[in-house]
């Protein structure tokens, strides 16, 4: 019975306070509850993540972006907007008229392990309350640098028994502004191309150079992701992963969100990567940081 109260205790707190990393002057607070999202990063006391039970940074996955009407088929595709043979899965709209980043942000994980800087959380793919139609297995590896100058986040998604078509990225709110009269934030990057958006949101299977902002658009970085966000006389943050995709959206006047992801939206039609038994999908994502507080413009 002890042991048992105990248990619950602890889960109650980690509902209410979530896993806390700490080295040097960086914190971070994860929320297996609430997705498995990043809700606090904190460097030298400055929150830099917009807070909320929506915001935060939460893992895309088992897909990115917008599906096109919450829908795709197990076989192979042809190319926008045509698909090839196989079945023909719906999920949930909540973004009409499509579904819009993934399931597993609105499910509770499991925290298998945690240290100090280093936390792992799993979901099942089978959980009933999210509606995805094969057996697997997701994994997201938090860890802290032991400076406390830099995050790396790692996500798995694994089968063990039909290969199927998945998806897995991040989707973080950066606060535009860090307050304290300080200058709104500036990004950084160099895509090598944009994909066009169509008046459904989705990308049209074209290429186009890149276009001015503001953004809700995919970009292509076929030599890996990297961006950097800098805020001007406080701090600056890159943006590292061998991700090839990114969609920047900062159309909102909190934050700005750039979000490294394993393929386009709309991809479990148009660019399917299969998961299989022997070839699970990985993806992994650094931000790396440090102190502008001082220098001279």
């Amino acid at each position: 019975m002890s042991t048992d109260n105990t248990t619950q205790r602890a889960a109650r707190t980690e509902a209410q306070e979530g896993v806390r990393l700490a080295a040097g002057d960086a914190e971070v607070i994860v929320r297996p509850d609430l997705g498995c999202r990043i809700a606090g990063l904190r460097v030298g006391g400055t929150e830099l993540l917009r807070q909320g039970d929506h915001y935060g940074c939460f893992p895309m996955v088992p897909w990115c972006g917008r599906l096109d009407h919450g829908q795709f088929r197990s076989g192979v595709a042809l190319g926008a907007g045509a698909h090839g043979g196989g079945e023909l899965h719906q999920m949930p709209i909540n973004a009409a008229p499509h579904a819009i980043h993934g399931t597993g942000r609105n499910l509770r994980w499991r925290t298998a392990r945690s240290s100090a800087t280093e936390a792992v959380f799993t979901y099942e793919l089978t959980d009933p309350a999210a509606p995805w139609p094969y057996p697997g297995r997701v994994t997201q590896l938090v860890e802290l640098a032991e400076d406390g100058g830099s995050l790396t986040l790692t996500m798995g998604i694994e089968t063990i028994d039909d290969s199927f078509p998945a998806q897995a990225g991040w989707h973080p709110w950066f606060l535009r502004n860090l307050g304290e009269g300080g200058e709104d934030v500036r990004l950084d990057f160099a895509p090598e191309w944009q994909e066009e958006r169509g008046e459904d949101h989705l990308p049209t299977g074209r290429r186009i150079p890149p276009t001015p902002g503001p953004w809700d658009d995919c970009f292509g970085m076929p030599r890996g992701v990297e961006a950097t966000l800098t805020w001007p006389g406080r701090l600056q943050l890159k943006i590292s992963s061998r991700a090839e995709w990114v969609v920047v959206y900062d159309e909102q006047e909190a934050a700005v969100c750039v979000e490294p992801q394993s393929g386009p939206p709309n991809g479990l039609n148009t660019m399917p990567r299969l998961v299989t038994p022997i070839d699970p999908l990985e993806i992994s994502m650094t931000w790396s940081w440090r102190s502008l507080s001082g220098e001279t413009a």
